[in-house]
């Protein structure tokens, strides 16, 4: 049996990732940080799907956390052949008033937290010279947008990590890629103004905001033997936003 472990999967892109996954025939690891309930609701649904879940609390930016999840997984699931590094955070904030404990929250969970979670699912994958590590990246690493200069950055950083690991853990079997959504039906895009909502979606050529589970399956479809020459690459999932 085939296993993935989604991180920040109680909810949004994740959820949508480890659901998709599941469809496809996967075992679910659904990390979260701190809504339980929302995570036991997750595992449900997957078990409905007919797959095994388990849902382990740990916080990325927590090393020896995420090295506690990874040990727990490996002794519930004969193996881990699937990563999705989706936990991240959101805090815009404009330059000159961006105070420092937003700066390392964001660096922490947003690029640390992604190496944390790599480092450990490529020592399983060396195993059995088979794996994929998917990074969610975002649009904001290809297009500006006014305060979000930490979030840009962080993104930016796991689309180049991304290239770096993809040639470094090639040799072991396992490939690298990256999703770059654009604007996702979420509780992030539920938290915009109504009027700001509308500029964003004039700027979308497909003329809608997508679905999560629409970056789930691309999530899902690069793990597959479809895509088993692709590594290295961010795919970009805006609907033409970037163009």
């Amino acid at each position: 049996m085939a296993t993935a472990i989604v991180t920040g999967a109680s909810r949004g892109i994740g959820k949508a990732c480890a659901l998709e996954l599941a469809k496809a025939g996967y075992d679910i690891v659904v990390n979260y940080v701190s809504n339980e309930q929302a995570a036991g609701e997750v595992v449900k649904e997957i078990e409905a799907l007919g797959r095994k879940a388990l849902a382990i609390q740990a916080d990325t930016a927590d090393l020896k956390a995420v090295q506690a999840m990874f040990r727990t997984a490996s002794k519930e699931f004969e193996s881990i052949d699937v990563l999705v590094n989706n936990a991240g955070v959101v805090d815009d904030k404009f330059l000159l008033m961006l105070p420092e404990d937003s700066l390392e929250r964001s660096l922490d969970i947003n690029i640390k937290g992604y190496f944390h979670c790599a480092q450990n699912a490529a020592l399983k994958m060396m195993r059995k010279k088979k794996g994929c590590i998917i990074n969610v990246s975002s649009v904001s690493s290809v297009v500006a947008i006014p305060g979000q200069s930490v979030y840009s950055a962080t993104k930016g950083a796991v689309n180049s990590m991304t290239a770096t690991l993809a040639k470094e853990l090639a040799q072991y079997g396992i490939r690298v890629n990256a999703v770059a959504p654009g604007f996702i039906k979420t509780d992030m895009i539920d938290q915009i103004p109504e009027e700001q909502k509308e500029e964003h979606l004039k700027a979308v050529p497909l003329g809608r905001f997508a679905e999560a589970e629409e970056v789930g399956k691309v999530v899902c479809a690069l793990c597959s033997d479809a895509f088993a020459y692709v590594t290295g690459q961010t795919v970009i999932i805006d609907g033409g936003l970037s163009l």
